[in-house]
């Protein structure tokens, strides 16, 4: 599908700013300060979670998906297996039982990964949407990179930490950038209200982002981490790069909503985006596996259909599945 772009329409074009050290959302959104974090885990209310979150069976593992076919497996947080026109891509792979820089400390995984590495089919392409550990977990993509060496697209200045890996390096893009990945199949970095860090004092000196995948069976967003904000980052994405057949979109990470809200969706507002992109579906994603925030595991499942009730939204078309559950999305005529 060939996108034609209006004048006006790249004049307004959501670009990050970089002042030469960081990146930025044009608003200047950004991150709460130190002293939000610190005034967060002085007087958070966190639900506990059950210490051992069990998943179903899997669903049956293909090795390839052709023609019109589009399958996600749900694997766990915002690790999802695309299968569509012949290509495995896999986004954000976390395997590892902490989301942190050590193994012994950090959040720790309540819910198994639905699928192990050895149990997926050959990857041809990782998306990552930034470097939080929850996000970029390095020691599940070198096992890849080592096991099928696919292609690894990522937002600017990702690349430093992947590229030591292994002989797969990184291609870069900025937002809007787009990289082909095979004949007809490319892949697009769109905007996100986020931001990174991988270490103290680095914050945003890496860019973020979502990805659109364009194919010739539909396409297909991944919004990565993202705030809500006024909603212009989805819009631009379905004007420029719809329609979707469907969208991968966070629904967990939420409370409390006064710290949380700049960087991450609640259920109502990740409907609020289902609406804004013009998608036929949606999963939800980034939720049940990693208490990162103060809401309940099942919590984001619950509110989400309490929001698709309040928007009169299908609950077949954004739906959820358990770490392992597979979708064959349905095929779409727009």
């Amino acid at each position: 599908m060939v996108h034609t772009l209006t004048t006006h329409f790249v004049e307004t074009m959501i670009k990050p700013n970089f002042d030469g050290k960081r990146f930025s959302y044009p608003d200047n959104t950004e991150q709460g300060s130190r002293w939000d974090v610190l005034r967060w885990f002085l007087t958070r209310k966190k639900n506990p979670w059950p210490r051992n979150l069990t998943n179903p069976p899997p669903a049956p593992v293909l090795p390839r998906v052709e023609g019109g076919g589009l399958r996600v497996t749900f694997i766990n947080h915002s690790t999802v297996l695309i299968q569509c026109a012949g290509l495995n891509i896999i986004t954000d792979p976390v395997f590892s039982k902490r989301v942190s820089p050590s193994r012994f400390a950090g959040p720790k995984r309540f819910r198994a990964a639905g699928l192990k590495i050895e149990s997926l089919p050959k990857i041809d392409a990782i998306l990552i949407s930034h470097t939080h550990y929850d996000h970029m977990d390095l020691r599940s993509i070198k096992r890849l990179c080592e096991r099928d060496a696919p292609q690894i697209i990522a937002p600017l200045k990702n690349a430093q930490f992947i590229n030591k890996l292994s002989s797969v390096n990184a291609t870069e893009l900025s937002w809007w950038d787009t990289h082909s990945l095979q004949d007809n199949i490319t892949v697009t970095l769109v905007p996100a209200r986020h931001w990174t860090s991988r270490s103290l004092g680095d914050e945003n000196q890496c860019l973020w982002g979502g990805f659109v995948i364009t194919t010739n069976a539909g396409s297909l967003y991944f919004a990565g981490d993202t705030g809500y904000g006024d909603g212009e980052h989805f819009k631009q994405a379905a004007s420029k790069l719809g329609p979707f057949r469907c969208a991968l979109i966070p629904i967990g990470a939420y409370e409390p909503r006064w710290f949380m809200k700049p960087q991450h969706m609640n259920p109502e507002e990740a409907v609020r985006a289902f609406k804004d992109l013009q998608c036929e579906y949606a999963l939800g994603i980034h939720h049940g596996t990693f208490q990162l925030t103060d809401e309940g595991h099942d919590e984001p499942v619950i509110d989400l259909v309490k929001a698709l009730q309040a928007h009169q939204v299908d609950e077949t078309r954004f739906v959820t599945l358990h770490n392992g559950g597979a979708w064959d999305v349905p095929e779409t005529h727009v």
